[in-house]
């Protein structure tokens, strides 16, 4: 179930592989979608602002695992494209090794900062005691995320995009049973969705790993290989911690912007929730062409087709603004009853507001999805420091439109992830370029590039 990205059509194997992708994504946001829905429908809106005031949060965090895990997969997917197998199984054992230690350490230090965050992000006293139940159960469960993160990853990097979105399938089923069973059944409330949530996580986790250890004799490793190797970790934490801090750099500017709606009250926060959710599942196809650059770029990095890179970046970016204008139409004609979908009926006065929202950040989804291509390219090029640069972009713009949402209102709430794509993209567009003048040029590589690949100097 390998796939090799470095032969053939760019456009037939992105979308070979990226389809894949993209149902993994959508039934990734299907935990979230099910819980809101299902929170929202029986639990009322405040219920639903609770699972929402801490979204910012969550995808800090948890997004620092995705990011860090997908970091760590990069030097993997390199190497399967050099054809060295010897070199990758020490990376996927050296990824392991960081895994653990990087889950216990956010795992402990999320739990026990729960109360400081929440109190820091002006979280409504309305709401307090339900998101401390809802985040700190997230917390809690890190550690399924890290194992499903790192194991899709790594089969990513072979080529497999199937696996992951296969268990997803089964742990979305099993996450829609648990949220029913611990909410109307056991009445749990929004812990129930929370547990279910992480319960979800870690079967997929789980069932990727089975397929990893059972599926790839390529990733059987032996005991030298878990060798501790600093070299080796050092290359891992730099490919895997800016990626880390780049989601959670982004979303620190995403923590500013809901504290400063939190202020606006539980109405607000309602309804951008219910946006949010929404948007969220439309945008998942712009993550699948990131996910899928990054391996694409990886790749044909390590196989050292320099050519096949600007070939996969167009055929990308068509994808992105055909992409981006259909969104834009489904957005428009059908927002009313999407948003429906996590609001009950004494919540629906709040659906103007929601619409709003959503067809603002609709019309700048094409700088969105130059975004997520540009940026996972870069990483999967094996210059993850220097995409970490358009996460500060993003955190810096939506920062400073934050400290004005007291002053100017919703208004600006509205245009604050918009300023941070295009922002990202003055970054992110001639930083390409740069990077593959880097690659091209043999007198010019500098680490990461050395590090890994020597023999191409």
């Amino acid at each position: 179930m390998t796939k090799d990205l470095t032969k053939g059509s760019p456009m037939r194997l992105i979308l070979s592989f990226g389809i894949p992708v993209l149902l993994g994504y959508l039934f990734q946001q299907f935990y979230n979608v099910v819980d809101t829905a299902i929170v929202g429908k029986t639990l009322g809106g405040a219920a639903l602002a609770a699972v929402g005031s801490t979204g910012s949060i969550s995808f800090l965090v948890v997004g620092f695992c995705t990011g860090i895990c997908g970091g760590f997969a990069i030097p993997v997917a390199q190497q399967f494209g050099a054809g060295n197998e010897k070199e990758l199984r020490r990376y996927v054992a050296g990824g392991v090794w960081l895994c653990l230690i990087f889950g216990a350490l956010l795992t402990a230090a999320t739990v026990l900062l729960c109360d400081t965050i929440l109190t820091v992000m002006n979280t409504p006293a309305d709401i307090y005691q339900r998101s401390h139940a809802y985040i700190g159960t997230i917390f809690a469960g890190l550690p399924a995320y890290f194992l499903y993160n790192f194991c899709a990853g790594t089969l990513r990097s072979l080529g497999d995009s199937r696996t992951p979105v296969l268990w997803l399938i089964v742990s979305s089923l099993v996450n829609i049973v648990l949220d029913t069973v611990f909410i109307l059944v056991f009445h749990m409330d929004v812990f129930g969705a929370a547990l279910a949530t992480v319960l979800s996580q870690a079967l997929a986790g789980a069932g990727c790993l089975v397929r990893m250890l059972r599926g790839y004799p390529i990733l059987r490793t032996t005991r030298e290989d878990w060798r501790w190797d600093r070299r080796r970790m050092g290359e891992l934490c730099l490919m895997g911690l800016p990626m880390g801090l780049q989601y959670s750099i982004t979303a620190i500017g995403s923590v500013m912007l809901q504290t400063a709606v939190n202020g606006l009250g539980t109405t607000y926060v309602t309804a951008v929730t219910a946006a949010n959710k929404v948007s969220m599942f439309i945008c998942c196809p712009f993550d699948a062409m990131g996910c899928t650059m990054a391996t694409y770029g990886g790749q044909n990095v390590g196989a050292a087709k320099w050519d096949r890179l600007h070939q996969g970046l167009r055929s990308c970016v068509i994808l992105g603004a055909g992409y981006a204008a259909l969104s834009l139409g489904v957005l428009y004609f059908f927002s009313g009853p999407l948003n429906m979908l996590f609001l009950d009926e004494a919540s629906a006065q709040l659906l103007p507001l929601a619409r709003m929202y959503q067809l603002t950040q609709a019309f700048f989804y094409f700088p969105l999805a130059l975004v997520n291509i540009f940026r996972f390219l870069i990483q999967g090029m094996g210059f993850s420091p220097l995409a970490t640069m358009a996460g500060i972009m993003e955190m810096i713009a939506r920062t400073a439109l934050a400290f004005l949402v007291p002053v100017y209102g919703f208004t600006v709430a509205r245009f604050a992830s918009p300023a941070a794509w295009i922002l990202a993209d003055l970054f992110l567009i001639p930083a390409y370029f740069y990077c593959f003048r880097k690659l091209t040029c043999p007198a010019a590589f500098t680490r990461p590039c050395t590090a890994l690949y020597p023999h191409k100097k």
